[in-house]
């Protein structure tokens, strides 16, 4: 009998051929409620699930012949990887599939923040050309980025802004053992966001990390700074933000993440004019989104055949699939 994955939210195609040429049955889902998912997955072997499904306890247990859940993408928020590794299921994800399409965004934000971008385009449309005179972009180079999470993409964010454009480079990260040459180390949360001119926040969302920049946070900032999260919503206090940007205590923000996602867009955080928001897509380059797709699909086939998963996030002890 073929093995069946179960996916909550439609992939690229190449995932999805991944498997059918691998022979295992797909099961795609028209909906992500929570009623949907327990009562689809009873026969599955597998889940790859995006970050709109919420796989929690309930699900996993439902999934009485679940061997792997694979995540297309990093964060692991909507998976209760406790509960599966209690349940020997692994749960593995594609740190490697778009690391560098989110520093790239990462960079994006800072510098359409740091030209002007948003305020040039609209001026001009309403036929204001001597805006060129009134507001003036600012250089980076020379300027001090500081990142907060040495993880691939905060290093990688770091090396565009060192080669590329020739910025400093702070780093914090009490986990982090090491630091590349071009990343100064610092050991003092308050120091790098005293001494920052952009700060651009690289971590998970854990209880250690919820709300890590808050309102004591921005009041340590330049007013000339400016403020980047392409990580995790939840890490921000985004009422904090919101008064920050209001009192001018820094320049601007660029965010990819919301603290609730999709985000209420009739909130006052979006109506600031000293802010650039996207919709949690740092990640969804086409090139990215495929080997995402893939990359997940690949670790189901490894588990299924009774194989270590490429990248797993939690240890199934004496694991013993082996793929019969």
């Amino acid at each position: 009998m073929n093995k069946t994955v179960y996916i909550p939210l439609d992939i690229e195609k190449e995932g999805k051929e991944y498997l059918i040429q691998k022979g295992y049955q797909l099961k795609i889902a028209d909906n992500v409620k929570k009623t949907t998912l327990v009562d689809d997955v009873g026969n599955c072997d597998a889940i790859l699930t995006r970050s709109n499904a919420m796989i929690d306890a309930d699900v996993i247990k439902a999934g009485k012949d679940l061997k792997v859940i694979a995540k297309y993408g990093v964060g692991l928020n909507n998976i209760d990887v406790e509960a599966a590794t209690k349940q020997g299921v692994y749960v593995t994800n594609t740190p490697e599939a778009n690391a560098n399409d989110v520093a790239e965004h990462a960079m994006s934000l800072i510098l359409n923040l740091s030209k002007k971008l948003m305020i040039m385009d609209k001026e001009l449309r309403n036929g204001n050309f001597d805006i060129r005179n009134i507001v003036y972009s600012e250089s980076l180079e020379g300027k001090t980025l500081g990142i907060i999470g040495l993880g691939r993409i905060g290093k990688l964010t770091a090396k565009k802004a060192c080669d590329g454009f020739n910025m400093k480079v702070l780093g914090y990260d009490p986990h982090a053992k090491h630091f590349p040459e071009m990343i100064k180390r610092v050991d003092d949360l308050k120091e790098i966001l005293q001494k920052s001119d952009v700060i651009s926040l690289h971590l998970p969302l854990l209880e250690s990390t919820k709300h890590i920049i808050s309102t004591k946070e921005f009041k340590l900032m330049k007013e000339s700074a400016f403020f980047i999260n392409t990580s995790r919503g939840g890490t921000v206090d985004e009422l904090a933000l919101v008064e920050a940007l209001k009192s001018k205590e820094i320049a601007g923000a660029g965010l990819d993440v919301f603290e609730m996602e999709p985000p209420d867009t009739n909130a006052e955080l979006f109506t600031l004019n000293n802010i650039i928001v996207t919709p949690h897509s740092a990640a969804l380059s086409k090139e990215g989104s495929v080997k995402m797709a893939v990359h997940a699909a690949m670790q189901i086939d490894q588990v299924l055949n009774g194989q270590k998963p490429s990248w797993p996030v939690n240890t199934i002890s004496q694991y013993s699939y082996t793929g019969e």
